[in-house]
């Protein structure tokens, strides 16, 4: 085999390995729909107290999307693959934590770190298109990749759903450990390879055994913390281990000290020795590079907004009544963060990477296509639990997933059109056919989701949202800078992630407008339900109520999907196809 032919096959090799890794990173974001009962109450915390456990669902979207940023910027700094096994590696200490997590913070901390490692692995990987793929040849491997991490939001329901038959929560984040350390040596094994002389340095250095060692005692001890094996507590001599200095907490305890100390000293290894198990300080060097300062400042405008929306009550509030103080920090810190990129020499966002015209036109599409596509994600579950299913949320999630099937269908023949057709054509075809999907539900009664007249709306609006995402990636990439890829495909997923937050909000009000409206009307039959056929009656009547509120959502959601595919022409009409035959477009060469 030809050094070409075979460079080109491991190209296509780790891109596979880094999908996979998108994919199972994606199914994480959805693997807390089931579990999350299980998980209150495996920290302590009553079922009936819901509302505590929105940090869980909210750390995780913080961590995903407040550090994506930085974590592009670093993929364009740092290099593709050594970003993805960061992330990976992140991913899989966050699933570790998250497996022992014994109390609210400590799973919270778990769920952030995994928001952040799987969050990260977007940016890098769309990147990593664009590094071996030139543009004409974009279009497919965009959609794949699209495909594969809408197909993680199938599978992530089904795969904690499927642990859950057999084994208790831990076990999902125990598995994400496993396969996160795994995809991450794979793809450290499919890297290009280094230059020989420097490749023979680094194998003439000696192994940091004394890193090592406080690695292997940090970890040691963390378990012992976290787990508290019973033996162990029970032992006259061991159990003073566990004995506090003062209040109740685990830290506070002998052990406790001895893996904070074993941590602190692994750190001031790795920052000060020659050759250290973990290279601190040439990650402190790209961070600064990178300009952390600005991603905090970024984060925290992004944070602001996540915590207004995300710990929000949707059925009482459009956001949380801290909300308009979580929003005048948002505010503060992006006013910050543009003063600061104007003066920074380097900073997050390379001045002018975004701006022609598709460039920050895909941003401003990305979030409409998201505020559209939380109303699916969200509202189909919620009319099968309104309608057929009221008691089983398992069928009304399963209806969800004929629309989701039809998406990673869609995002590939998105790839694909994009060759042949302007990606502003297929992102506006892609979202009317989404709008009109959502027009389709308004019309749905109380028993239509048992009827296969429902499909077509599924399969319409599935298919729709798929044939965007390709072309908006694309032309994000086609007009940016190659050294500004990654941090323009975060900002992409940053903002359909925001628009999502912010949809959910503003539809869910607008639908409860519809649905108190609807309520008022209802008569008062609760009053004088003395009898089985008028209890009926009166239960009905809301449920009619229920699928007001459904359709105003619909609607509203239509409305937005217009708004991208109105956008997409406007804003993407300096994108034009790229004209390649058949034999080319299923190529793969590189």
């Amino acid at each position: 085999m030809s050094e070409p032919a075979g460079l080109a096959r491991t190209s296509r090799l780790l891109l596979a390995m880094a999908s996979v890794a998108v994919a199972f990173a994606a199914a994480d974001t959805y693997v807390v729909v089931l579990a999350l009962p299980d998980m209150m109450t495996g920290v302590g915390v009553p079922i009936d107290q819901l509302q505590r456990a929105a940090p869980i669902v909210s750390g995780f979207l913080l961590g995903y999307v407040a550090m994506l940023p930085l974590i592009g910027r670093i993929a364009d700094l740092r290099g593709r693959v050594p970003v993805l096994v960061m992330a990976l590696v992140l991913f899989a200490l966050g699933s570790l934590i998250t497996t022992v997590a014994y109390d609210m913070p400590s799973i919270v901390a778990g769920r952030f770190l995994q928001g952040v490692g799987g969050g990260g692995l977007v940016p890098a990987t769309l990147a990593l298109v664009a590094d071996l793929y030139p543009v004409e040849r974009r279009g497919v491997p965009l959609g794949v990749v699209s495909a594969v991490q809408e197909i993680g939001s199938v599978l992530g329901p089904l795969f904690g759903a499927a642990v859950l038959a057999f084994a208790d929560w831990r076990a999902i984040f125990a598995i994400n450990l496993a396969v996160g350390l795994v995809l991450a040596a794979a793809i450290r094994a499919l890297a290009p390879r280094e230059h020989p002389e420097h490749r023979e340095r680094r194998e003439r250095r000696r192994p940091d055994v004394v890193g090592l060692l406080l690695a292997l005692a940090t970890l040691a001890g963390g378990a012992v913390v976290f787990l508290r094996p019973p033996s162990l507590m029970r032992d006259l001599t061991w159990g003073q281990l566990f004995i506090p200095f003062a209040g109740d907490g685990r830290w506070l305890t002998p052990i406790g000290a001895a893996t904070t100390a074993a941590l602190v000293l692994l750190l001031a290894w790795c920052a000060f020795a020659p050759h250290p198990l973990l290279d601190l300080r040439g990650w402190s060097r790209v961070l600064v590079e990178a300009d952390l300062v600005g991603a905090l400042l970024l984060a925290t405008a992004l944070g602001g907004v996540i915590l207004a929306f995300a710990t929000a009550d949707p059925k009482i509030e459009v956001f949380s009544p801290r909300g308009r103080w979580y929003l005048l920090g948002a505010a503060l810190g992006a006013a910050a963060f543009v003063w600061h990129v104007r003066r920074a020499a380097n900073p997050l966002v390379p001045r002018g990477a975004l701006r022609r015209t598709p460039a920050w036109g895909a941003l401003l599409v990305s979030f409409f296509v998201g505020a559209a596509l939380i109303a699916a994600l969200i509202d189909i579950p919620l009319f099968a639990r309104t309608t057929v299913y009221p008691d089983d949320q398992l069928p009304a999630a399963l209806v969800l997933v004929r629309f989701l099937l039809a998406l990673p269908v869609g995002a590939v023949a998105g790839g694909y059109l994009i060759r042949f057709l302007s990606p502003g054509v297929v992102t506006a075809v892609g979202m009317l056919m989404a709008a009109a999907g959502f027009v389709l539900m308004t019309r749905w009664g109380l028993t239509t989701i048992e009827e296969p007249i429902a499909n077509l709306a599924l399969v319409t609006g599935g298919l729709g949202f798929g044939l965007a995402l390709a072309p908006v990636n694309a032309a994000l990439l086609a007009f940016t800078d190659d050294d500004a890829h990654g941090v323009a495909s975060a900002f992409v997923v940053v903002a359909r992630m925001v628009g999502m937050l912010v949809g959910i909000s503003a539809l869910t009000t607008i639908g409860l407008r519809r649905y108190y409206a609807e309520q008022g009307a209802v008569p008062a039959v609760q009053d004088v339900c003395d009898g089985r056929s008028r209890c009926k009656e009166f239960s009905d009547l809301l449920r009619v109520a229920g699928i007001a509120q459904e359709h105003a959502v619909f609607w509203g959601a239509a409305g937005c999907a217009v708004v991208a595919a109105a956008l997409a022409l406007v804003l993407f009409r300096q994108v034009g196809p790229t004209r390649l035959s058949a034999r080319d477009v299923f190529s793969g060469s590189v």
